[in-house]
């Protein structure tokens, strides 16, 4: 039986452990994959305070070195299912082991979308890929292409050109849906040959990736290439949390102090309604989020402590 239970180790879930471990609190977090979350798909974060440039993994690392210095302990557990609305918190892991607690912080935030077409899931990890940063180095010279749209999109094409010897940017709209600066670096580069109003069909290989089926104009064709990066944005991480209210996109509804429906369980960072999703959000969540919970234990000792006096 815990105090408090932090489910996510980004930015969000490591900064409420480390308010929670300076008010005196020995909290557990919870991540199912590893701590940063996505901020290891970053390769440049040029928008945090205190960094003029920093990578995402390194400001990972910074983060989580911060947690390992407190009161802390780090479990990977993947959370599949929950009990959120009695006093005592009980939160189920795929193992089907059960961790209790009277206070919980979910800090999921956002899981990858997937294209959903034939061939995606037979080459996931061969040739198919969700991660410029971690997976580039791999289709070093070979030609490969990023199919999305929008600033990340653009930013994987423009990381791949440097790498590979061509870059598809496939895009299903009728324009580039990013900044001026970012149109301009593509359509300067050589490397990147923009693609728009063009549909996938299929992922195509024997025991690799080897060409993609996409549609244009009403016009079927394959374009031989090694790799294919999906970067299609993200959705809330959260379908273990059924109980918790959330709005038509699945992220869950909060007051400006991380209160959710529920007394004693608090959201913060991307999973959470709000209007920006940035680190620097996701920190400031978090250390509300801790807070309130800090204030929320202190509650329910008080009234354990008044109950045993009568």
């Amino acid at each position: 039986m815990r105090e408090v239970i932090i489910v996510g180790a980004g930015p969000a879930g490591m900064t409420s452990a480390i308010y929670l471990a300076r008010a005196g609190f020995h909290p557990l977090i919870l991540e199912k994959e590893f701590y940063g979350g996505k901020m290891n798909y970053t390769n440049k974060i040029k928008n945090y305070p205190g960094f003029d440039d920093i990578s995402g993994v390194d400001l990972s690392e910074k983060m989580f070195g911060c947690v390992k210095g407190l009161n802390v302990e780090f479990e990977y557990a993947n959370i599949i299912d929950s009990r959120l609305s009695e006093n005592i918190k009980v939160l189920v892991s795929s193992n089907q082991k059960e961790y209790k607690a009277n206070c919980v912080i979910i800090s999921t935030g956002l899981k990858t979308r997937y294209l959903k077409c034939k061939g995606e899931d037979e080459f996931k990890g061969r040739g198919v890929s969700y991660c410029a940063t971690c997976d580039g180095f791999f289709f070093k010279n070979l030609d490969v292409c990023v199919i999305g749209n929008g600033s990340v999109a653009i930013e994987e094409a423009i990381y791949l050109s440097s790498i590979c010897s061509k870059v598809f940017l496939i895009i299903k709209d009728k324009f580039i849906n990013a900044d001026d600066n970012a149109i301009q670096m593509v359509s300067e580069n050589d490397k990147i040959e923009v693609m728009l109003n063009t549909s996938v069909k299929e992922i195509k290989g024997n025991d690799k990736v080897e060409s993609l089926v996409v549609k244009s104009s009403d016009k079927e064709f394959e374009l031989n290439l090694r790799g294919v990066f999906i970067s299609l944005g993200s959705e809330p991480e959260g379908s273990a949390f059924s109980e918790l209210k959330s709005n038509e996109f699945g992220y869950f509804e909060s007051n400006e102090l991380c209160e959710t429906n529920i007394d004693g369980v608090f959201v913060a960072g991307d999973c959470r309604n709000k209007f920006l999703r940035q680190i620097v959000t996701a920190t400031s969540d978090g250390a509300i989020a801790a807070s309130r919970a800090v204030k929320y234990i202190k509650m329910l000792s008080k009234k354990c402590v008044m109950s045993k006096s009568l």
